[in-house]
């Protein structure tokens, strides 16, 4: 059974593209016809495309792995969000700073500053502050949460990222590349595919499109989540059983007589 349907596709709009003027011609084999000015995506393509990054994304969580969500557009903002959220990944949603992954070490500092400022807002710390200074505060604290808020629990570098729009998050994908991490991303018609391991063709603007292919995304995760569990539960029935039955070999063994033990 496909992980998402043609219907679910076509109702969300996955398939319309940029207007013929704005594209990038490395994107031809992914579009199916022009209609009124507008590229067509075929979305036979995108279905295959997205079970393919599903089945990836499903083996990298079933391994402990993580995912990175990224979305800074204004139409991705809240589904990226939802939908990390929703199975327990990391996400970008409103900038990404420079270095987040090529300099994480600085990028850990900036989140630790940001833990340090929670900290001071709940311990009475600001009580000892001026009004002004109080003030300062807050701002960094809202500012740091804005950009780090959805990374300030990744303690090491996510082993894939996924991203809506990589023309517009072009350093994202850089970063992932330089550093050999895998990139799946919505790849409209207005952007190169050559530099995505894991190109899904479809619209990067319409918040239908982006929430469908996110939660997609999503359940990847969850599902190898469960699977993981399940992995594990099987393991530790398989100790126990074992375990069991050398207890019980033991017992049916001939017990040493005490002229033996003391012998």
């Amino acid at each position: 059974m496909s992980v998402v349907s043609m219907k679910q596709l076509l109702e969300a709009g996955v398939h319309f593209g940029h207007q013929t003027r704005r594209w990038n011609p490395k994107m031809e084999r992914y579009i199916y016809t022009e209609r009124n000015g507008i590229y067509i995506i075929d979305l036979q393509q995108t279905v295959k495309l997205i079970e393919d990054a599903y089945m990836f994304v499903r083996d990298i969580s079933m391994n402990n792995g993580h995912v990175l969500f990224v979305g800074t557009k204004k139409q991705a903002q809240d589904s990226i969000r939802e939908e990390a959220e929703r199975c327990g990944m990391h996400f970008v949603n409103n900038r990404w700073l420079g270095g987040t992954l090529t300099n994480f070490a600085t990028i850990k500092k900036s989140v630790k500053r940001l833990f340090d400022l929670e900290k001071m807002s709940e311990d009475g710390t600001y009580d000892l502050l001026t009004k002004k200074e109080v003030s300062k505060l807050e701002l960094e604290q809202e500012k740091l949460q804005k950009n780090l808020g959805g990374i300030k629990y990744m303690k090491n570098l996510p082993d894939c990222i996924f991203v809506v729009d990589p023309r517009k998050e072009y350093i994202a994908v850089n970063e992932a590349r330089r550093l050999n991490i895998p990139v799946i991303a919505i790849v409209d018609t207005n952007c190169d595919p050559d530099d995505i391991d894991y190109v899904i063709p479809g619209n990067d603007d319409a918040i239908r499109a982006v929430k469908l292919i996110a939660s997609v995304m999503a359940n990847a995760v969850l599902e190898g989540q469960q699977g993981r569990q399940e992995i594990l539960e099987q393991d530790q029935d398989t100790l126990e059983e074992e375990m069991l039955a050398e207890a019980e070999a033991e017992d049916d063994g001939e017990k040493p007589s005490l002229e033996s033990i003391f012998a």
